[in-house]
């Protein structure tokens, strides 16, 4: 099972949606990334996982691969990233006021 989470700026109100287990890949007979996700069967062979990350300097997402951790945002260089789903208690990079807490109406389960 995943669990969903969304955060929300306690100033601004900008928000995000996050999943715990992010995508889980294996690589396939075409040396390709495949993503797996709850409950189909390839999960078993999964090998890696690209997570999601927050730039805290400019606001970009960005996937991280487990396997090639390179923690620098894409957009602006910057190593300040933290994983979407441990947002809680971040400054907001929308308007660098603000911190993120979770928001009790986005919530799920997979």
């Amino acid at each position: 099972m995943a669990e969903c989470r969304g955060f929300v700026c306690e100033y601004c109100s900008f928000s995000i949606g996050a999943w715990a287990d992010g995508n889980p890949y294996y690589i396939d007979e075409m040396g390709k990334k495949q993503y797996a996700y709850h409950p189909q069967r390839e999960l078993e062979l999964c090998i890696g996982n690209d997570s999601p990350y927050l730039c805290l300097d400019c606001g970009k997402q960005t996937m991280i691969d487990s396997r090639s951790p390179d923690e620098r945002c894409g957009e602006c260089e910057s190593t300040n990233m933290v994983g979407l789903f441990h947002l809680g208690g971040r400054p907001c990079p929308a308007c660098r006021i603000g911190l993120f807490c979770v928001d009790p109406k986005i919530i799920g389960i997979s």
